[in-house]
C-alpha cells in the first residue's frame, strides 16, 4: 500500500498476522491453504512477527489449537526465510524451548503435528546448529519420554544437512551413548536409524572434505561401543523392526569402525543379518544390502588382508542361495521390483566374493551343485550363470570339472533347476565347454525339456526335505527356508526350445555335436513332444551342410548308435498324424525329411504326394526293404504306449504294408503282433486296428478270419492277458505314489471281466473285414456271422463307443451286401428286421447306463444308427409295416434336435432324411399304397416345416422335397429294389397301361389327383416360399412344383368338377418350373419376384375345391412365425380373391373374411396385421362399407374399456384398421368427417381446474369412450392417411390446427391435475397431424416438450408450434390468427394462455396478417393487464415480436408497456419485459428511447440484483445496450449512471451463473469508452475476463484495480463506497469478489483520502470475516487479501512490528476479565 507510510494509521499487522495464523486451525481445507499462503508470502517481510504470532497460538499446545501442524510448518518457513542479521539466537531459543515443550509433553511420536515440530528445530538448526544441538541435548536423558523425537530431530538434521553435522558428530554420540543402553525396545528402531544417518552424514561429508580430523580416538570409540550394544544387544531383539533397523546402520556402521573389531564382530554380525531372510522383499533387500557393505569392508579393504576366510564365507553364500529361489518363484509377483533389486544385490555379492577367492568359490558352487538340494542347487546355477562370463579367465582351468558337475545334474526331476542348468548350458555353448560324448549329454537334456508337457509336471516333482549341515567355524543356527521354485512346464519348454535352436543356429562349433546326434533324437519315445524342435534344428544344420549332402549316408552309417534310414521314415511317418499340432509339427517333419532324402530310396519324394505311404510302397518295387520297414513298424510300438492317434495310424499303416505282402506266415505273425499291442480299450486305437485288419483282409482274408475266430473263441480271457502289459506300466509308474498303487489296481480289477472293448474290436474287425473284402468270397462268410448267436451278444455292450462300433459294424455288413450286388451278386441279408432291432436298441438311452455322460457321444451313436438303418433299409427282402413303424417311432424326432454342435447333428439329419426317403421307396406295394405312404410321412414332419426355428423349417423342407423326388421317380420310372440311383438292370418299370383296365392286378397302380389333398398341401408349403432362408425358399419352391407336377401326371376322377383348363395348367406348370431353375442357377434373384410367379401360377394350377380349401385354412398361413411367409400368404390370398374371387361362393367369402379378422387378432407383427387389413379393406370395397365402419368403431370403444390398448401385444389392430380406411380413396374422406364431427360434438371443460379455481371436477368426457375412440381414429388417419388422407386434411389446415391447439391447453390443465391419458392421446394425434402435414419440426417439438405440464414449458410449446407453422404456411396465419383472437375471450384461463401463445408467435409474422394487424394488436395490447401472469407476458412478448418494421411503428407504445411492466409483481413477467426490452432496443429510434432513458437505467439497475439469475444476467446486458442511447445531452447523465455500476460490473464478471458473467463482460466492453479509459479497453480484451479460474479472476481484479487508482482517482471513493456494499451482497462469491477487489485497490492506491477512509474499515473486516463468515470462499479470500495488504504496503512499521504490545494488551485484558 503505497500511502501507508504517510496515512498516519498504519494496517494492524500483528491482528492481521494472528487472524492469518487463527485460520490454519479451520474446518475447510480452502481457508487453510489460503492462510498459509498468505504467510507464506509475507514470512519473508516479517519473519519476526510471524514467529510471535504462531509462537502466540502454540503455547496453548495442540490441545488449544488443532492445526498445530500448519503453524508449525509456517514456523519453519519463516525460521528458514530470517536474514543472518535478524537471526537472535536468544529468541530462536525461546522457539525451540517451546516447540520443545510441545515435543515433550506428548507421549506420542511421529505424528504430522511431530515431524512439524522437528521440521522447526531442524530450521533453527540450519541458522544456529550449536542452539539447536543443545536444546536437544537438554532432553537427551534415560528418562525422558520425548528422547526418542529428539534423536529423530537430530537424525533429520543430519540427512538435511551433512556438512554442519558431521563437526558435531562427536558431541551428539558423547550425549547418546551413555543413555543407549537404557533404550526401550519400542524406541530402539529410531535410534538404529538415527545411527543410520549419521553414518551416511559422515560418507556424504567424505566426499567433498576429509573424515581423519572427524573421526578421532574419542568419536572412533564412541562409534565402535555403539556398535558392540547395536550388535550384541538390539540385533537379538524381539521385534522385528528393530532387528531390520538395526540391521541396516550396522551395514552403514560397517566401514567406519575398527578393522580389529569388524574382526571380532564377524561371528555374530553375520547370523545376525543372515536371520533376517525369510520375512519379506524389503527385509531381504535391506540385509542384503548390509550383507553387500559388510562384504566390501571385509575383503576389499585396501587397509590389509580379507578379514574373512573364504570357510567362513560359505555361510554366508550358502543363505543367499535360496534368495535367488524366492526371487524365481512366479507363485507371488506382487513386488516385482524389490525382488529384481534383491536379486541383483546377491549377485553382487558372489561377485565380491568371486574376486578374492575364485577359485573357492567355484568349488562351492559345484558343491552345492552336487548335494542336489533343490533350492541351493537353483541358487548356484543361477549365480554360474551370471559369473561364468565375469570370471570367464579365472574359471577357465575348471571346464571338465564344470562339465562334470553338470552331469550329474540331468537326472534331476526339479522344474527350477532344469531351467536354470537349462539356461547355464547356453552360456557354457557359448564358451565352447560343450565338447565329445559330454556335448551331447547336454544337448540330449535340451531335448528332453522341449519334449515336456503340462501333464507331466505331478509325475516330474516330488517334494524334497533337506537340512542344514554344521559349520565348523560359526556356532548360531537359523531357521531355514523352504522354498518352491515356481517354474511351470511351458517355462521350462519355451526356454529349452530357444536354447537349442539358438546353440544350433548361433554357434557354429555345435554342428560336429548335433550332427549326426540329433538322428538318434526322433527314435526315442519319451522325446516325442520334442520332435518339432530336433527336426527344426536338422533342417537348420542340414541347410549350413548343403554341401556335404553326399556324406550324409556315410556319415549316418560310420555310428552304430544312430538309427537306420527306415526307422527314421517309419517314427516321422507316423507321427504327421496331427498337422495341426504345436509348433508346426507335421511342417517341421515334412522339412527335415525333404533334407535327409540322401539316405532313402530313389523316388521317396513320391511320399509328399496324396496316398503318399502306398504309392511309396509300389514305387520301391523292393520287397527286401518292405520287410524291412514292416519290421521296423513292429519295433516301433513302444513308442506310442500312451499315444493312441499315432498308435492307430501306425496300425493302418502296418497294414497297408501287409497288404503288400506275399508272405502268409509273416502276415499272420504281424497280425498276430499287431493285436498284442493295440489298445483295444480306447476308441481310437480299436478303430485303427480294425482298418488295419480289414486292408490285410483285401489280400489275405482267410487269414484274418481264422485270428479273428480265435479271439472270439478266447473272449473270455483276452481282457485279462492283454491287460497286462500296460498294468504293468502303470505300476512302473505308480511306484513314486504309493498312495495311489492300491486305489489304481483295484480299479483296474473291477473292469477285469468287461468284455465292451473286445465285443467293439472283433464288431470292427468283421466289419472291415466284410468291407474290403472281395465280393465275390463274401456271402457264405456273412451268412455265416449272422446265423450264430454273436449279435446278440453285442447288444450288451454298455459303452458309447462300444455301441457306435456295433452299429458301425452291422453297417458295414449292410454296406458289403449293397456294394456286392453293385457288382452284380446279389443276395438277402438275412435276419435284416433283427439287424434293424439292434440298431434301433443300441442308439436308445439306457437309464442303467452309469457309464454314459455325454449328449454329443449319444448323438454320434444316434447319426451311426440312422446309417446303419438306411443301409439295412436298402437291402432285401422288403421292409414290414411293423418294422417301418419301429424304425420312424424312434427316428422321426431328431428333426426337432438343437442345431449345435453343428458338425454332429447336420450329418444325423441328413442321414434321417435319406432314411425316410430309403422307407418310402422300399414300403408298399402299389402306387396308391406309395402316395398314403407318403401323405402319411409329409403330415409327419408338418410340424418342422411350419416351425418358427429356422434350421427345423429347412430340415422339413428338405425331407419334404426328397421324398417327393423320390415318389416321383417311382411314378415315372419305378425303383432299384437294391438302391442304385439313375438307370439299371434292376429298376422295375410303372405300367401305365394297366391304368386303363382296374380289372386287371396293378402292382404300380397310381393314386388320383384328390388322394393327394392339395390345398392342405400347397397352404402348408407356400408361405415357406417367402421365408427368410434363401435354402428354404428354393427348396419349398421345388416342392410345390413337385406337387402339381405329380399331380397334373396322376389320374383324375371321371366326373371331373375342377373347372381348370389343362392348356392353363400346363403352361403355369412350365412358368413354375422356369422359376425353379433359375433359383438352382442364380441364388441372389429378387425373392419377391419370385414368390410372385409362383403365387401367380398356383392360382392358376388351383382347382375351385383346392382354392377353398387354401383360402378356408389361410389363417394359419398368415400367423405364421415367420415375418416374410406370413407377408407371402398375405400376398398369395390378395391374389387370389383378386384373380378368382368369382369363383368363391358367399359361405366362402365369410369363411375367408373370418379367416382373416382372425389372423389380425393372432398377428402380433404390425406390419404383417397392416397387410391383413388391407386385404380386408378390399373385401369391404366391394361389400358395404358401413358394416366395416360400425364393426371397428365398436370394437375399438370395446378394447379402451376392456384392455390397455397400449400394452397389447403386437399394437393394438383396430389402429391398424384405422390406417387401412385413412387410407383408401373412397372412405378416408368419410372416415375423417366423421372423427371431425365427433370430436366437435365432444363436451368442453367444466372448471378450470389446472389454473388456481377452486373446482377439481373432471369433465365429462374423461368417461366418454367413443370421444376416446375418435381422437385414436384421428392419430391413426394422420399418420396411416398417405397421400390420401394428407389432401383431406390440407383442405381442413385451419380448423384442424386452431381445435388441436385449443384442446391442447385444455388437456394440459388435465394433466396438471394428475390425468395424463387424455394429454397424450392428443399429442399423439397432434404428432400424426405433423406427420400428415410434413412439419417435421413440428413434431420433434412436440415430441421434446409436449408431456411437460408447466406452465412456462407448455406455453413455449405453443408458441413454439405457432412459429413453425408461420413458417412453413404463412397463408394459413390470417385465418388462424383470426379464431385465436377470438379465443383470448374465453374465460377459461388455459384456452385464453393457449390462443395468447400462439398469437405471439404468429405476430412473428406480421407481414401476412394485413388489415388484421392493427386488430391483432389491439387485442394484445387490451389483454396486458389480463388476470393471468401468464397473459400478460405472452402478449407482450407477441408485440415485440412483430416485424422490425411492424414494431418501429408501434414503438412508443411497446415501451411503453415494456416499462410498466418491469415493474411487475411477478418475476417471470419482469423477466418477460427485460428480455423483450433487449430486443426492442436493438430497432428503436433514439427519439423513442430518449424520454425514459433514465428512468430505464433505474430500473435495470435494480434488477441487476435480483435473486433470479435470468433477470440479473439480462439486465446486465440490456444496460449495455442502452449504451448507445447515451449521447448528446443525456450522455453526462447516462455516464453517471456506468460509473454507478462499473462497480457491479467488476464484481459480477465472476458471479454463479455463467450467463451473468458473459453479460456483464459483453457489458463492460460497450461501455469501456464511457468510463474515460483507453488502458480500459486493452485489460477487457485479454482472456482473464473470461476464465472461469478464480486465480485467472484475481489476476484480473488486480490488473482493474491498478488501472482505477493510476487513471481514475476522482472515482475511486464512489467504487469503494459501491464496493464496501457489496460486503453485504447475498451471494458469497460476490462478497469474496468485493473483498478482493477493494483489497486490491488499498493495496495499489496512493490516495490518503481513501486509505484513511477505508484502510482500518476493510481491514477490520477482512480480519473479522476470516473467522465469522460461514462460507469458505469468503473466508479464503479474506486471508488472501489480508496477505495481499500486508505484502503491498510500503510501510515499514508492520515490517518492523512485534507481538508485544498486542500481546500485552490481549494480556491486561485478559486479567482484567478474570478479575470480573
Amino acid at each position: 500500500m503505497a500511502s501507508s507510510s504517510n496515512s498516519g494509521d498504519p494496517l494492524p499487522a500483528p491482528e492481521a498476522v494472528q487472524a492469518l495464523v487463527a485460520s490454519l486451525a479451520d474446518d475447510s481445507l480452502l481457508v487453510r491453504e489460503a492462510s498459509m499462503a498468505s504467510l507464506d508470502e509475507i514470512a519473508p517481510l516479517n519473519p519476526l512477527l510471524v514467529l510471535d504470532c504462531c509462537s502466540s497460538v502454540s503455547r496453548g499446545g495442540r490441545r488449544r489449537f488443532r492445526n498445530i501442524s500448519g503453524v508449525y510448518q509456517v514456523m519453519s518457513f519463516a525460521i528458514r526465510a530470517l536474514e543472518q542479521d535478524d537471526v537472535d539466537p536468544s529468541y530462536l531459543t525461546r522457539i525451540a524451548k517451546l516447540v520443545t515443550s510441545e515435543i515433550i509433553s506428548s507421549k506420542e511420536f511421529n505424528a504430522d503435528w511431530q515431524r512439524a515440530a522437528a521440521g522447526v528445530l531442524v530450521s533453527v538448526g540450519s541458522h544456529c546448529p550449536d542452539l539447536m544441538m543443545e536444546e536437544t541435548f537438554l532432553h537427551l536423558s534415560g528418562t525422558n519420554s520425548a528422547l526418542p523425537a529428539m534423536v529423530q530431530i537430530l537424525a533429520d538434521f543430519a540427512a538435511v544437512d551433512a556438512l554442519q553435522f558431521t563437526p558435531r558428530l562427536k558431541a551428539v554420540l558423547s550425549r547418546v551413548l551413555p543413555i543407549l543402553g537404557n533404550v526401550r525396545e519400542i524406541h530402539r528402531a529410531i535410534f538404529a536409524n538415527a545411527f543410520k544417518c549419521w553414518c551416511q552424514a559422515c560418507w556424504q561429508y567424505s566426499v567433498d572434505l576429509s573424515l581423519s580430523l572427524i573421526l578421532d580416538g574419542d568419536v572412533m570409540s564412541y562409534i565402535n561401543s555403539a556398535f558392540e550394544l547395536l550388535l550384541r544387544v538390539w540385533a537379538t531383539s524381539w521385534d522385528l523392526k528393530v532387528r531390520t533397523s538395526t540391521v541396516e546402520a550396522l551395514g552403514q556402521m560397517v566401514g567406519l569402525v575398527a578393522r580389529i573389531q569388524l574382526k571380532a564382530a564377524l561371528p555374530r554380525l553375520v547370523p545376525t543379518i543372515l536371520e533376517l531372510y525369510g520375512k519379506d522383499q524389503e527385509t531381504s533387500f535391506l540385509a542384503t544390502c548390509s550383507l553387500h557393505n559388510l562384504l566390501n569392508a571385509s575383503l576389499l579393504s585396501e587397509s590389509g588382508p580379507p578379514l574373512l576366510e573364504f570357510e567362513d564365507v560359505t555361510v554366508i553364500l550358502s543363505s543367499l542361495l535360496p534368495v535367488i529361489s524366492s526371487y524365481n518363484d512366479n507363485n507371488d509377483r506382487s513386488d516385482f521390483s524389490m525382488g529384481l533389486k534383491t536379486y541383483n544385490k546377491v549377485q553382487h555379492c558372489f561377485l565380491t566374493v568371486g574376486m578374492v577367492y575364485p577359485d573357492d568359490l567355484f568349488l562351492f558352487l559345484l558343491n552345492k551343485c552336487r548335494i542336489k538340494e533343490q533350492h541351493l542347487t537353483f541358487g548356484a546355477l543361477c549365480v554360474l550363470k551370471h559369473l561364468l562370463p565375469r570370471l570367464a579367465e579365472a574359471w577357465h582351468s575348471k571346464i571338465m570339472l564344470l562339465v562334470e558337475a553338470m552331469k550329474l545334474l540331468l537326472d534331476e526331476q526339479s522344474l527350477g533347476v532344469r531351467k536354470a542348468l537349462s539356461e547355464l548350458i547356453m552360456v557354457m555353448a557359448s564358451h565352447c565347454y560343450l565338447v565329445g560324448s559330454s556335448g551331447e549329454l547336454f544337448v540330449e537334456y535340451l531335448v528332453r525339456n522341449c519334449a515336456m508337457s503340462d501333464k507331466e509336471r505331478d509325475n516330474l516333482e516330488s517334494v524334497k526335505e533337506y537340512s542344514r549341515s554344521g559349520s565348523s567355524y560359526y556356532s548360531f543356527q537359523y531357521k531355514r527356508l523352504e522354498l518352491k521354485i515356481g517354474v511351470c512346464p511351458s517355462e521350462l519348454r519355451a526356454i529349452s526350445e530357444k536354447g537349442l535352436l539358438l546353440i544350433t543356429i548361433t554357434i557354429p562349433e555345435m554342428e560336429h555335436i548335433l550332427w549326426p546326434f540329433l538322428l538318434k533324437m526322433i527314435i526315442q519315445r519319451d522325446y516325442s513332444g520334442g520332435i518339432s524342435t530336433v527336426c527344426r534344428c536338422i533342417s537348420e544344420l542340414c541347410r549350413r551342410r548343403s554341401s556335404h549332402n553326399d556324406s550324409m549316408p556315410f556319415e549316418c552309417q560310420a555310428r552304430t548308435d544312430i538309427p537306420q534310414p527306415e526307422e527314421l521314415f517309419a517314427r516321422l511317418l507316423v507321427l504327421l498324424h496331427d498337422p495341426l499340432a504345436r509348433e508346426q509339427l507335421a511342417t517341421q517333419i515334412l522339412t527335415a525329411l525333404c533334407y535327409l532324402a540322401p539316405l532313402f530310396p530313389k523316388n521317396m519324394n513320391l511320399f509328399l504326394q496324396d496316398e503318399f505311404f502306398s504309392e511309396s510302397l509300389d514305387v520301391v518295387q523292393d520287397s527286401d526293404w518292405i520287410i524291412s520297414l514292416g519290421n521296423a513298424f513292429a519295433k516301433q510300438y513302444d513308442l506310442y504306449t500312451f499315444d493312441d492317434d499315432h498308435s492307430a495310424l501306425l496300425h493302418r499303416c502296418f497294414g497297408m504294408l501287409l497288404q503288400k505282402v506275399d508272405s502268409r506266415n509273416y502276415v499272420r505273425e504281424k497280425i498276430d503282433w499287431m493285436y498284442k499291442q493295440a489298445n483295444i480299450a480306447c476308441p481310437t486305437n480299436r478303430l485303427g486296428l480294425a482298418k488295419a485288419m480289414g486292408l490285410v483282409a483285401a489280400s489275405h482274408l482267410d487269414t484274418v478270419l481264422e485270428k479273428l475266430k480265435s479271439i472270439l473263441d478266447n473272449v473270455g480271457q483276452s481282457f485279462v492277458q492283454r491287460s497286462i502289459p500296460h498294468i504293468e506300466l502303470h505300476i512302473l509308474i505308480s511306484l513314486t505314489h504309493k498312495n495311489k498303487f492300491l486305489s489304481f489296481f483295484s480299479e483296474r480289477t473291477k473292469h477285469m471281466d468287461d468284455s465292451d472293448d473286445i465285443h467293439a474290436a472283433l464288431a470292427l474287425m468283421y466289419g472291415y473285414a466284410a468291407r474290403y473284402a472281395p465280393s465275390t468270397v463274401i456271402e457264405a462268410r456273412i451268412d455265416a456271422l449272422v446265423g450264430t448267436n454273436m449279435l446278440s451278444r453285442l447288444l450288451h455292450v454298455q459303452h458309447p463307443k462300444a455301441k457306435q462300433a456295433v452299429i458301425t459294424a452291422i453297417d458295414l455288413l449292410g454296406c458289403a451286401v449293397i456294394n456286392a450286388a453293385g457288382n452284380g451278386i446279389s443276395f438277402p441279408l438275412k435276419k435284416r428286421d433283427q439287424l434293424l432291432d439292434y440298431v434301433v436298441t443300441l442308439m436308445g438311452l439306457d437309464d442303467d447306463n452309469d457309464i454314459y455322460d455325454s449328449s454329443i457321444e449319444l448323438l454320434h451313436t444316434q447319426a451311426l444308427a440312422l446309417s446303419a438303418c438306411t443301409t439295412l433299409v436298402s437291402v432285401e427282402p422288403k421292409l414290414t409295416i411293423e418294422t417301418r413303424n419301429l424304425v420312424m417311432k424312434a427316428t422321426l424326432g431328431f428333426f426337432a434336435l438343437p442345431n449345435e454342435p453343428s458338425d454332429v447333428v447336420n450329418p444325423l439329419v441328413d442321414n434321417l432324411i435319406t432314411l425316410l426317403c430309403a422307407i418310402l421307396v422300399t414300403s408298399g406295394e402299389d402306387g396308391r399304397s406309395r402316395a398314403e405312404q407318403l401323405l402319411y410321412l409329409l403330415g409327419q414332419i408338418d410340424q418342422y416345416v411350419s416351425s418358427p426355428v429356422d434350421y427345423q423349417r429347412r430340415r422339413g423342407c428338405l425331407a419334404a422335397y426328397e421324398m417327393l423326388l423320390k415318389f416321383r421317380t417311382l411314378c415315372v420310372t419305378g425303383y432299384c429294389p437294391v438302391g442304385c440311383s439313375g438307370s439299371c438292370t434292376h429298376i422295375k418299370q410303372v405300367n401305365r397301361s394297366l391304368q386303363r383296365n382296374s380289372n386287371l392286378p396293378s402292382a404300380f397302380t397310381l393314386p388320383s389327383r384328390d388322394s393327394l389333398g392339395l390345398g392342405n398341401r400347397i397352404v402348408s408349403y407356400l408361405p415357406r416360399c417367402a421365408d427368410t432362408n434363401s435354402e428354404v425358399r428354393k427348396i419349398s419352391a421345388q416342392i410345390i412344383g413337385q406337387l402339381f407336377s405329380i399331380s397334373l401326371s396322376l389320374p383324375r376322377p371321371v366326373p371331373s368338377t375342377s373347372g381348370t383348363n389343362l392348356e392353363m395348367s400346363y403352361s403355369a406348370l412350365s412358368s413354375l418350373e422356369d422359376v425353379i431353375a433359375m433359383l438352382r442357377s442364380d441364388a441372389s434373384i429378387d425373392p419377391s419376384e419370385v414368390f410372385n410367379r409362383v403365387v401367380s401360377s398356383v392360382c392358376t394350377l388351383l382347382t375351385k375345391d383346392e382354392l377353398v380349401a387354401t383360402l378356408s385354412n389361410c389363417s394359419v398361413a398368415i400367423s405364421d412365425k415367420i415375418k416374410q411367409s406370413a407377408e407371402g400368404a398375405i400376398q398369395a390370398v390378395v391374389e387370389f380373391v383378386t384373380n378368382r374371387g368369382k369363383d368363391l361362393n358367399e359361405s366362402a367369402i365369410s369363411r375367408t373374411a373370418q379367416s382373416l379378422l382372425m389372423a389380425t387378432v393372432h398377428v402380433t407383427e404390425k406390419y404383417i396385421r397392416q397387410e391383413i387389413l388391407g386385404a380386408i379393406s378390399n373385401l369391404a370395397e366391394t361389400t358395404s362399407s358401413r358394416i366395416v365402419f360400425s364393426e371397428v368403431l365398436t370394437s375399438a370403444g370395446r378394447d379402451i374399456v376392456t384392455k390397455d390398448i397400449s400394452r397389447l401385444r403386437g399394437g393394438w389392430p383396430m389402429q391398424d384398421a384405422f390406417y387401412a380406411f385413412s387410407q383408401h380413396t373412397v372412405l378416408s374422406n368419410l372416415f375423417l368427417e366423421h372423427v371431425l364431427s365427433v370430436l366437435n360434438k365432444s363436451p368442453a371443460l367444466k372448471n378450470d381446474f389446472a389454473r388456481g379455481e377452486s373446482s377439481s371436477q373432471l369433465v365429462d368426457y374423461m368417461e366418454d369412450d367413443i370421444l376416446h375412440a375418435a381422437v385414436f381414429a384421428l392419430t391413426s388417419f394422420f399418420r396411416g392417411g398417405g397421400r390420401i388422407g394428407k389432401k383431406s386434411v390440407e383442405q381442413n389446415y385451419a380448423s384442424v390446427l386452431a381445435t388441436l391447439t385449443l384442446h391442447l391447453g385444455s388437456c394440459h390443465g388435465l394433466a396438471s391435475s394428475g390425468h395424463q391419458e387424455p394429454l397424450r392421446a392428443l399429442l399423439a394425434a397432434f404428432q400424426g397431424f405433423c406427420e400428415c402435414v410434413g412439419d417435421l419440426e413440428m413434431g420433434k417439438i412436440l415430441a421434446r416438450d409436449g408431456e411437460q405440464t408447466e406452465n412456462e414449458k407448455w406455453i413455449s410449446l405453443i408458441g413454439d408450434l405457432a412459429g413453425c407453422v408461420s413458417i412453413k404456411r404463412p397463408k394459413e396465419i390470417p385465418g388462424i390468427s383470426l379464431i385465436l383472437s377470438k379465443y383470448l375471450n374465453r374465460t377459461l384461463n388455459a384456452q385464453r394462455e393457449a390462443a395468447a401463445a400462439a398469437l405471439s408467435e404468429f405476430a412473428r409474422y406480421s407481414e401476412g396478417l394485413g388489415s388484421l394487424l392493427e386488430e391483432i394488436v389491439e387485442a394484445l395490447c387490451h389483454h396486458v393487464s389480463d388476470d393471468s401472469p401468464t397473459v400478460r407476458r405472452l402478449c407482450l412478448r407477441g408485440l415485440v415480436q412483430m416485424s422490425s418494421i411492424h414494431v418501429n411503428q408501434y414503438t412508443t407504445q411497446v415501451l411503453g408497456v415494456i416499462l410498466a411492466l418491469l415493474d411487475d409483481l411477478n418475476e417471470s413477467v419482469q423477466l418477460t419485459a427485460v428480455s423483450c426490452l433487449l430486443m426492442v432496443l436493438d430497432s428503436s429510434p433514439i427519439d423513442a428511447v430518449e424520454p425514459i432513458l433514465l428512468s430505464l437505467s433505474v430500473r435495470l439497475r435494480s434488477l441487476q440484483v435480483s435473486m433470479n439469475m435470468k433477470i440479473r444476467a439480462n439486465a446486465f446486458a440490456a444496460f449495455g445496450t442502452l449504451s448507445k442511447y447515451g449521447i448528446g445531452e443525456l450522455r453526462e447523465p447516462f455516464v453517471e449512471q456506468v460509473h454507478a455500476v462499473f462497480p457491479r460490473l467488476v464484481l459480477h464478471l465472476h458471479d454463479e451463473d455463467r450467463s451473468v458473467r458473459q453479460a456483464c463482460q459483453n457489458t463492460l466492453k460497450r461501455v469501456a469508452d464511457l468510463v474515460g479509459m483507453e488502458e480500459m479497453t486493452v485489460l477487457f480484451s485479454t482472456h482473464r475476463i473470461s476464465s472461469d479460474h478464480r486465480t485467472d479472476y484475481e489476476d484480473f481484479l488486480r490488473d482493474i484495480a491498478k488501472q482505477i487508482t493510476q487513471n481514475l482517482a476522482s472515482r475511486s471513493s464512489t467504487y469503494m463506497a459501491s464496493i464496501v456494499q457489496a460486503f453485504d451482497a447475498p451471494w458469497p462469491v460476490i462478497q469474496a469478489n468485493a473483498i478482493y477487489l477493494s483489497s486490491s485497490m488499498l493495496a495499489l492506491s496512493d490516495d490518503n483520502h481513501i486509505s484513511a477512509l477505508y484502510s482500518s474499515q476493510v481491514f477490520s473486516i477482512l480480519v473479522g470475516q476470516s473467522s465469522q463468515s460461514a462460507d469458505e470462499i469468503v473466508r479464503a479470500t479474506c486471508n488472501s487479501a489480508i496477505g495481499l495488504l500486508l505484502k503491498a504496503t510500503n510501510s515499514t512499521s508492520w515490517k518492523n512490528a512485534r507481538l508485544d504490545r498486542l500481546e500485552s494488551s490481549r494480556n491486561s485484558q485478559e486479567s482484567d476479565s478474570s478479575r470480573m
